[in-house]
C-alpha cells in the first residue's frame, strides 16, 4: 500500500520497497567493519602480501628442506630416491655428529650466559656503578668504554676468527705476553689441544658479543626511571643490589631476546669455527653441525643427509628459543595485565 502527497506526487513507499532498496544499498562488511577500497589496500598490502612473502620464501623452503632431508639427493642431479627418515637414523648413529651436537649444546649453554653476564657488569658500571654516595651516575669517561668495547662488533666474524687463529699459534702474541711475564707456555698450540681448543674458542665469541650487548643493556637501562634508582639508594640499597632487584626486572625482556639471539648464533658459529679451527679442533672438540654439514654435502656430495644435518639444527633453534622464553616466565612470572 501506497500514498500520495497533497500536490498528488509520490509519498511515502511501503516499508517491504523500502527494506529491499536498503538491503541493495548495504556495503559488505568484515568482521564488522565496512569493505570498502582503502580497508581492502590496506588488507593487501600489510597483511597479505607479507603473508605470502613469508609463506614464499619461509615455510615453502622449510618444507622442501624436510622433503630433501629424506631422499639421497647428491645435490649435483635431478634423480633422487625417497628414503624416509633413514637419513636421520644415520645421523644419531653418528658418533661424529653426536660430537657436533653436544659442542652446540655447550655453545649454546656457556656462550649466552658468560656473555650477558660480562655486558650487563659493564652496562651497569657504566649507568649505575659511579660513587657508592650522591647521585646515581656511572663512571667518568663512559663514552670512552663504550667506545673501545664495541669496536670488536664491528669487525667481520671471519676477520676476528683469523686474527685470533694467529693469536693462538705457538708462536703467536698470546704466547709471547705470557713469556714476557716469565709464564713458559713452551710454544703451547691454545687451537691445538683437546683441553683448551673449545675454551679458547668461546672467548673469542664473547669478546667479539660483549660489546654489542652492553651497548643494548646501556640503552635499556636508560629507559628505567631515575626516581626509581635514587628512591633504592636513598633506602640504602648497594650497587649490587639495585641492579639485580630493581634494573635487572626492569629490562627482563631486553635480557631475554639477548639470550635468544646469542643462543642462535652460538647454535650456528659456523663463521667463528671456521675461522679459528677449519678442521673441527682435535679430536672434533669444536666442530659444529654447521661445519658438519657444509663437509657432507660439498666435500662428501651427500647433500640429502646435509640437508637432515639443516633440519635437526633448524628444530633445536626453536626449541631453544620455546626453552628460553619459558624459563623467563618461570623465573619472572606474570606482569600486571597478564604480559609475561
Amino acid at each position: 500500500m501506497s500514498y500520495s502527497t497533497p500536490s498528488g506526487g509520490p509519498g511515502f513507499e511501503t516499508a517491504a520497497v523500502i527494506a529491499a532498496q536498503a538491503g541493495r544499498r548495504k556495503p559488505l562488511r568484515l568482521g564488522g567493519r565496512k569493505l570498502t577500497f582503502d580497508y581492502v589496500s590496506f588488507l593487501a598490502v600489510f597483511l597479505l602480501l607479507p603473508l605470502a612473502i613469508f609463506v614464499i620464501f619461509v615455510i615453502s623452503p622449510f618444507v622442501q628442506a624436510l622433503y630433501y632431508a629424506m631422499t639421497n639427493w647428491t645435490g649435483f642431479s635431478d634423480t633422487m630416491d625417497f628414503v624416509g627418515v633413514e637419513n636421520f637414523v644415520k645421523l644419531f648413529q653418528d658418533t661424529t655428529f653426536q660430537q657436533a651436537m653436544l659442542n652446540n649444546v655447550v655453545l649454546a649453554l656457556v656462550v649466552p650466559l658468560v656473555t650477558i653476564v660480562i655486558a650487563m657488569t659493564f652496562a651497569s658500571m657504566i649507568t649505575v656503578g659511579g660513587p657508592s654516595h650522591g647521585q646515581v651516575r656511572g663512571l667518568q669517561g663512559s663514552s670512552f668504554y663504550r667506545v673501545i668495547s664495541f669496536f670488536p662488533y664491528v669487525i667481520p666474524a671471519i676477520v676476528i676468527a683469523i686474527l685470533w687463529s694467529m693469536i693462538y699459534t705457538p708462536s703467536g702474541l698470546l704466547n709471547g705476553i705470557l713469556g714476557a711475564f716469565g709464564i713458559d707456555t713452551n710454544q703451547f698450540a691454545w687451537l691445538g689441544d683437546e683441553r683448551t681448543a673449545m675454551g679458547a674458542t668461546i672467548f673469542v665469541i664473547v669478546w667479539s658479543m660483549v660489546g654489542f650487548y652492553m651497548i643494548l643493556f646501556i640503552a635499556a637501562i636508560k629507559g628505567v626511571p631515575g626516581e626509581t634508582l635514587e628512591a633504592a639508594r636513598i633506602d640504602g640499597a648497594g650497587r649490587f643490589r639495585t641492579v639485580t632487584s630493581i634494573v635487572l626486572p626492569q629490562i627482563r625482556d631486553n635480557v631475554q631476546t639477548a639470550y635468544i639471539y646469542l643462543g642462535i648464533m652460538a647454535l650456528d658459529a659456523f663463521v667463528y669455527m671456521a675461522g679459528l679451527n677449519s678442521t673441527g679442533g682435535p679430536g672434533n672438540s669444536t666442530l659444529v653441525m654447521s661445519q658438519y654439514l657444509f663437509r657432507t654435502a660439498f666435500e662428501k656430495g651427500q647433500f640429502g643427509l646435509a640437508t637432515a644435518m639443516g633440519v635437526v639444527l633448524a628444530v633445536m633453534t626453536l626449541l631453544f628459543a620455546a626453552l628460553i622464553i619459558g624459563l623467563f616466565r618461570l623465573i619472572g612470572g606474570k606482569d600486571e595485565g597478564g604480559r609475561a
